[in-house]
């Protein structure tokens, strides 16, 4: 039996004559709609680096290039996971996400480029943080469907994460990158909450965690001065502010059905990052709200349908690596979407499927490889 701490496998299962029926199929759904975020994401990212990559690299579809070769890797990580069974893939967790740590604390050398986030490899860069956050889920689902209602003590099923987090915390910090904390913080209390946690515990982490949030801002001159700007950008127009309010206008400029794919202004140098975290400001522009909501509506279906291969996954750690999974999409996309209308500080955390990104998008393929080898073991759906 591939997985023997308390889940059964499928093959497993079948021998012994019990458990729910099995499709055998993977989510149709989640395939189709994975393929058209995948496709309109490599065409938005065309449309948005073409000023940039012809400036900075000599031709206009440079970075186009560079992201249809990790839509390869991640389309070979898609089929590789998609194809391996994830009560086998679970046990090499923690391994992965020791790894994930220490490539993480590799960037905080002096091998690391740009801001310290990124590993050079060859003529590429990849974002250990990235790996650390697919481990993460990997980890969370292994450990918390072997605890079932230990998870409701503190001690251990709480505790051991914080203290996790806190490690995490404290080497990412030093890159720095407060948005992809925030993401695996939110993460593990997701987890933690889909295992069956109680709740009060979780609101007593959450409250403390507040103030160390504030402490981690405060206390890092730009971060405080992002949080300046965000509450007020007006008046720092020509600084911090800069980048949101260029956002805004670029969303604002797009109305009701956009200027038209490839005629955005904002991504001729008026708008930073404009391929990268605030994709999505020259998206609304280009293609205007009816674009913005198409795209949400997309990653939505495809959350949707992680939560709904999760309800027919044919044991507790499926589930658990469904929502994970699904969770995790969600909330990137959502604090995404929050810093490009203003709502929220900007982050530096990317759009799934559409920001410039390797590293990113074949992390995102990967954990849908994952999502799927979870629903061709369960029920269909």
């Amino acid at each position: 039996m591939p997985y023997s701490l308390g889940v059964v496998s499928k093959k497993a299962r079948q021998s012994a004559g019990g458990g729910p029926s099995v499709g055998g199929l993977v989510d149709r759904h989640a395939v189709l709609v994975t393929a058209l975020l995948l496709f309109s994401g490599v065409i938005m990212l065309y449309s948005a680096s073409s000023p940039f990559s012809l400036r900075h690299y000599g031709s206009d579809t440079s970075m186009l290039i560079r992201q249809l070769m990790a839509a390869g890797v991640g389309i070979l990580a898609l089929v590789i996971l998609e194809s391996w069974d994830y009560h086998n893939l679970v046990l090499l967790s923690e391994l992965l996400l020791v790894g994930g740590i220490l490539l993480t604390l590799l960037t905080i050398l002096p091998i690391g480029l740009s801001d310290g986030r990124w590993l050079p490899l060859g003529p590429f860069t990849f974002q250990p943080t990235e790996a650390v956050k697919f481990a993460l889920i990997l980890f969370m689902a292994h450990s918390l469907s072997r605890k079932r209602d230990k998870v409701k003590q503190f001690s251990q099923g709480v505790l051991p994460y914080l203290i996790l987090l806190g490690l995490l915390a404290s080497i990412i910090i030093i890159q720095p990158d407060l948005g992809m904390i925030v993401v695996l913080g939110a993460v593990i209390m997701a987890m933690l909450f889909f295992a069956g946690a109680r709740i009060g515990h979780l609101a007593a982490v959450g409250s403390a965690g507040v103030p160390l949030v504030y402490l981690a801002i405060r206390f890092a001159p730009y971060r405080f001065a992002r949080l300046l700007s965000f509450l007020n950008p007006e008046a720092y127009s020509q600084s911090t502010g800069y980048q949101t309010l260029q956002s805004l206008i670029a969303v604002g400029s797009g109305g009701i059905l956009g200027r038209g794919l490839g005629a955005s202004h904002a991504k001729l140098f008026y708008l930073p990052q404009s391929h990268n975290d605030f994709i999505m400001s020259v998206l609304a522009e280009e293609l205007g709200l009816v674009g913005v909501l198409a795209v949400v509506g997309l990653i939505g279906f495809l959350v949707w349908r992680a939560f709904k291969i999760a309800d027919t996954a044919p044991d507790r750690l499926g589930k658990l690596l469904a929502m994970g999974i699904g969770f995790a999409l969600g909330f990137q996309t959502l604090v995404n979407l929050g810093v490009v209308v203003g709502l929220l500080p900007v982050t530096g955390l990317t759009f799934p499927f559409f920001s410039n990104g390797g590293s990113s998008l074949i992390i995102t393929l990967a954990l849908v490889g994952i999502l799927l080898n979870v629903s061709k073991q369960g029920e269909e759906v």
